[in-house]
């Protein structure tokens, strides 16, 4: 009985507790359907290290989907073309053979993707063997393909399964009824470099100085739940000294002008860390050196953007830190996010961030009085049944 009516009092009062949220406008701009936020370090700070505690609301109240997006693709294509002539073409065993050189032989091998022809022939399938030869003696298979030309219908090119570098190429085909005759034939040679690109942004934080056993302590703030790229040390210092980040082995970091020359390396490369605490601190050995001049520290940080859609006749609110227990919603934008992010997106900004310390600082005063109304519960209950079980000892 005693270890039910406890469990209630907790129950209840764990329940009647509300976590605190920050909360910001959007500011929608632009005309296009998806909007994206891009996240500042504040909101960085005061959310979960993993973003599962970000919501967006409609002007009803209702939760808006959303995908975090960490940076973008960048493809770069090149292509290059090589014509062929034709050398030769003979029927054998009611096959049809065409035989093609390069018309102009580089010094270098000429690297080949696929190759492609044209002809005024319409209104064919065909399957073709494709061999490859350096000597237009030998010859080696390399794959087979389709080619066709039906109604608006066409494929007349075909990729090689790997790149190619022979001189000499000849077409096979198993009959030829329709008198098929190529015009040009080309080698090709094209890729698609696909780069991905982060969002990076820069950050000059507030930082204050200790000197702690020939060390210089560079203990910056504002850095919680940033994914670091490098921090860069500004001085007009002369030195030369061993730099240390946490989570890092140690760096040495220079700042020397010899001879009319200037050598200068302040940059701490960070690698993707993330620092939990709220002082991030940057440790510098000085052995019997005085401490450096810092005048200043620069943080490169990657960023991301919170993509939804809006309205521009509707407002939104953006929620943080309401919870940090929470797993992250799951959303059917994200599923088809890569088409989304192929389109125009507008940026738009949040902007009157309300950070509720006040609920916070309320909340921890609620805790307090609970804990002593459940002790002090607790304790007379204790006593009462403490009491009572003396009353039924007999004398």
């Amino acid at each position: 009985m005693l270890k039910r009516i406890i469990s209630t009092i907790f129950f209840l009062c764990f329940f009647s507790t509300t976590a605190f949220a920050h909360t910001g406008e959007i500011q929608i701009t632009g005309e296009n359907k998806y909007k994206a936020i891009r996240l500042t370090p504040e909101i960085y700070n005061n959310s979960n290290s993993d973003l599962s505690d970000i919501l967006i609301k409609d002007n009803n109240g209702e939760n808006v989907p959303y995908f975090i997006n960490t940076g973008f693709q960048k493809v770069y294509e090149g292509r290059e073309g090589y014509p062929m002539k034709l050398i030769n073409s003979y029927t054998n065993d009611n096959s049809f053979y065409f035989d093609y050189k390069l018309t102009a032989e580089g010094e270098s091998d000429t690297v080949a993707t696929s190759v492609e022809v044209s002809t005024n022939n319409t209104n064919f399938a065909k399957i073709v063997d494709v061999y490859g030869s350096y000597d237009n003696l030998h010859w080696e298979f390399i794959q087979n393909d389709k080619l066709y030309n039906i109604d608006d219908k066409s494929k007349l090119s075909i990729e090689f399964n790997k790149p190619q570098k022979y001189t000499h190429y000849r077409f096979k085909l198993a009959n030829n009824l329709e008198k098929i005759s190529f015009e040009a034939v080309n080698l090709v040679y094209s890729i698609a470099i696909n780069e991905k690109n982060y969002f990076i942004e820069d950050l000059t934080p507030t930082f204050s100085i200790e000197e702690k056993d020939k060390t210089t302590l560079v203990k910056i703030e504002g850095l919680k739940n940033l994914r670091l790229c490098s921090l860069t040390i500004e001085t007009d210092s002369m030195f030369k000294r061993t730099a240390k980040a946490p989570l890092a082995s140690g760096k040495e970091i220079y700042n020397l002008s010899l001879n009319e020359t200037s050598y200068t390396d302040t940059t701490l490369p960070l690698d993707w860390q993330i620092s939990q605490e709220d002082i991030y601190i940057i440790t510098i050995t000085n052995n019997d050196d005085k401490p450096i001049n810092i005048t200043g520290i620069t943080v490169r940080y990657y960023a991301d953007d919170v993509v939804f859609e809006g309205n521009a006749n509707e407002s939104y609110t953006f929620y943080f830190g309401a919870d940090a227990t929470k797993t992250s919603p799951v959303y059917d934008i994200t599923k088809y996010k890569d088409e989304i992010l192929k389109g125009t997106i507008d940026k738009v900004t949040i902007s009157a961030i309300n950070y509720d310390k006040e609920n916070e600082k309320s909340e921890e005063r609620d805790y307090k009085v609970i804990f002593n109304i459940v002790v002090t519960g607790i304790t007379v209950l204790l006593g009462g049944l403490f009491l009572f079980r003396l009353r039924r000892i007999p004398d």
